[in-house]
């Protein structure tokens, strides 16, 4: 039986960009999200938007797990650069998600740890990673970086926080979906890969022309999107 990919997008332009590539769209609606089932290059896939924050990313991928049955799910968004070297339209590739609101230091544990649970750092399955870095690498002048995705339903815009984050939770990039993303994948036992763009860098900097960069980073995003799906 062929598989199924589930792709979320966190933008109605990246959206928009996969369905007008898609064969054979049918739109089922699950928990007020919309799931646009189809083909993309011969694949079968699950195309959806998940909304903001980690609760309305974790109820969409075990919906697309449970009822839609995917067996990869690759997430992509724009997030705030964290890693110093990282600007405006980097990429970064997750080899990892972890909470950085996940706070319980109180009660002794380190942050960003969830008590009583065996794993909270959650990796990123090795070939989609792999397929991520081909496909960036392919599209030329795309600087991109493999590494730790922070998620919290926070909006960072303090130089202090992006300091300490990347100091002290060794964090790339900052958004607010992907380690719940990432949670529900480990714990279903489902590979992901998590891929955003830099829209700003996480201290209050607000980008110039955010909407223009939107339609930038969508782009770049299908891009990287199409290469993985012809490669897979």
């Amino acid at each position: 039986m062929p598989e199924t990919i589930g792709i979320i997008g966190a933008m109605d332009e990246e959206v928009e960009l996969l369905l007008a590539g898609m064969n054979g769209s049918e739109t089922v609606e699950k928990a007020g999200v919309r799931y646009h089932k189809g083909t993309f290059h011969g694949k079968n896939v699950i195309v959806c938007k998940s909304g903001v924050g980690k609760v309305n990313a974790a109820v969409t991928t075990q919906i697309l797990i449970d009822f839609f049955g995917v067996s990869k799910v690759l997430f992509t968004g724009v997030a705030g650069a964290v890693h110093p070297e990282l600007n405006i339209g980097d990429i970064v590739i997750s080899s990892e998600c972890l909470q950085h609101d996940m706070d319980v230091t109180a009660l002794g544990f380190e942050r960003g740890v969830i008590p009583y649970q065996e794993v909270s750092v959650f990796q990123a399955d090795k070939a989609l990673v792999a397929l991520a870095e081909k496909a960036c690498s392919t599209l030329g002048e795309v600087n991109f970086r493999v590494g730790r995705v922070l998620s919290g339903d926070q909006f960072i815009a303090s130089v202090e926080q992006v300091s300490w984050f990347y100091e002290h939770l060794q964090g790339a990039c900052v958004e607010m979906e992907g380690a719940a993303v990432a949670q529900v994948c480990y714990m279903n036992g489902v590979p992901f890969v998590v891929i955003r763009s830099m829209s700003d860098k996480a201290d209050g900097s607000a980008h110039a022309n955010f909407a223009e960069f939107t339609v930038a980073s969508s782009r770049r995003s299908h891009a990287i999107l199409d290469d993985m799906l012809r490669q897979m």
